[in-house]
Formats: structure tokens, C-alpha cells, sequence
């Protein structure tokens, strides 16, 4: 309990400390760029941000929909020769299924950018 309650100590301590050399050393001046409000990755002049297409949003879930599917090849590849038959059926079977996913999506239109 004591270490638990010494490591919130020393990372409190740390954030206090962090907090008072940035007033200390950080940067006094201002000008009026500087307090102008900040929009990631809008330029202050600009009138409005505008959407992104929902075309990214899709590719990224898609993208990570099959990265974390196919992260499960490498520990099947470690183990192949022990699993024996049944392993390959089975890595068959999912392999069949990612494929039938990635038809799908391919039919639905989902990988093409115009239209």
C-alpha cells in the first residue's frame, strides 16, 4: 500500500514540477496570432471546416477490421506442424471466411474512391 501511495507522490510531484518550470521558462510575449483560436487543421481564416467523405471512415475500418483478423496468422504459423490436420482445416476456414469478407466489401463497392 505504501508503494502505491509513493508512486502517486512521485508522479503528482512530477506533474507540479513540470507545470511550474513551463511558467517559469515558457514563452511570455503574446500577439494577436497567437490568441486567435486554433481549429486542427483549419486555418484561422478559413470560413468552415468541411467533412470528411465517409469513404475514409469505411477504408479505416476496413483496414483495421482485417490487420486485427490477420494478426492471428502468426501465432497459427508458430504452432503449424503441432496442429496437424485439424489446424490447417480450421486456418482453412478462416482464411475462407476473411476472404468471403473482403469479397464482400470488394462488391459493395467499398475500395473504389469515385462514384
Amino acid at each position: 500500500m505504501t508503494e502505491i501511495f509513493l508512486v502517486f507522490l512521485i508522479y503528482g510531484l512530477l506533474g507540479v514540477i513540470m507545470v511550474l518550470v513551463n511558467k517559469i521558462l515558457g514563452p511570455k510575449k503574446t500577439n494577436p496570432v497567437k490568441l486567435k483560436p486554433f481549429e486542427c487543421g483549419s486555418p484561422y481564416l478559413q470560413d468552415r471546416i468541411y467533412p470528411v467523405p465517409i469513404k475514409y471512415y469505411l477504408v479505416a475500418f476496413l483496414f483495421l477490421l482485417f490487420d486485427v483478423e490477420v494478426v492471428y496468422f502468426f501465432p497459427w504459423a508458430l504452432v503449424f506442424r503441432e496442429l496437424g490436420t485439424a489446424g490447417v482445416v480450421f486456418m482453412s476456414v478462416y482464411v475462407a471466411l476473411l476472404a468471403l469478407g473482403f469479397v464482400y466489401a470488394w462488391k459493395k463497392g467499398a475500395f473504389q474512391w469515385e462514384g
